[in-house]
């Protein structure tokens, strides 16, 4: 059986949306992690229990490498009727900033 490039290209796409698929998942839940220890940390609560994806950009790293950050937000409250929104911003899968 012989592949055809355009197979062959449908097999490269598939497998690069599978991968970013995958790569989303864990990123989303490091962010939820890092936003619920966040609130715990200050006294605060999580509302929704999860974080909204925001933004996505693609960055260079310390010696050129090409890597994915990613900005996530979560509403909370320190009172429990003022809702806010918080943020968490990834690079890769490790924390650059989080903000209340």
């Amino acid at each position: 059986m012989e592949l055809s490039w355009w197979l062959l290209a449908f097999l490269v796409l598939l497998i690069a949306v599978a991968w970013y698929w995958h790569d989303s998942l864990g990123a989303r839940e490091r962010a939820n992690v890092v936003a619920l220890e966040t609130c715990q940390g200050t006294g605060a609560s999580l509302l929704d229990g999860t974080v909204a994806f925001r933004a996505l950009r693609a960055v260079r790293v310390r010696g050129g490498a090409l890597q994915l950050r990613r900005t996530y937000v979560f509403d909370y409250t320190r009172d429990g009727h003022t809702r806010q929104q918080g943020f968490v911003v990834l690079t890769g899968h490790s924390v650059d900033s989080v903000g209340l």
